[in-house]
């Protein structure tokens, strides 16, 4: 009859079957990657529908550090606050350290370790309220392109305005 069932290309060599299947993983990968960033920007649009929630989940997030924040504060006080207990004690010993019993040394010394921790703690969490409004501030920029694009295109496939019947 003369239809065409199907079509057979030529035979490929070796060489060529490797970088048509090269060329097919690349354009599978880049249609997952694709598929995968819209998968991303859906969950970001449906879990931050506005500004104002993206703000109060930022606001959320750093005060989750501000508290860690004040807590190691607190301890700080008390670590300072145990080492003049120590160097009232350490008076005794007319400030030397090396006159002093073992078991207080090394209180000192564990309390200067404790306080030196406690601080690089703090700078840690410096680090991450900087690297949060990093994220945050990623994320709204990203979220403003979405909104807006959703924006246009509501208004743009939205429902046609409908004439108001007629009033005798």
């Amino acid at each position: 009859t003369g239809t065409e069932r199907r079509r057979i290309g030529p035979m490929l060599t070796e060489h060529e079957r490797a970088a048509q299947e090269v060329q097919r993983r690349k354009e599978a990968e880049e249609r997952a990657r694709i598929a995968e960033e819209r998968r991303r920007e859906r969950v970001l649009t449906a879990r931050y529908p506005d500004e104002a929630a993206h703000q109060a989940e930022r606001e959320a997030a750093i005060d989750q550090v501000e508290e860690v924040i004040v807590v190691a504060h607190k301890r700080i006080q008390a670590l300072k606050a145990e080492r003049k207990r120590f160097d009232t004690e350490l008076e005794f010993y007319r400030g030397d350290t090396n006159k002093a019993p073992v078991k207080l040394q090394r209180q000192i010394a564990e309390n200067e370790a404790d306080q030196a921790e406690q601080q690089r703690f703090l700078a840690a969490q410096d680090v991450e309220k900087r690297r949060i409004h990093q994220r945050f501030d990623a994320e709204l920029a990203q979220l403003r392109q979405l909104w807006s694009a959703q924006r246009a295109s509501s208004t743009q496939w939205g429902p046609s305005p409908v004439a108001a019947p007629a009033q005798k």
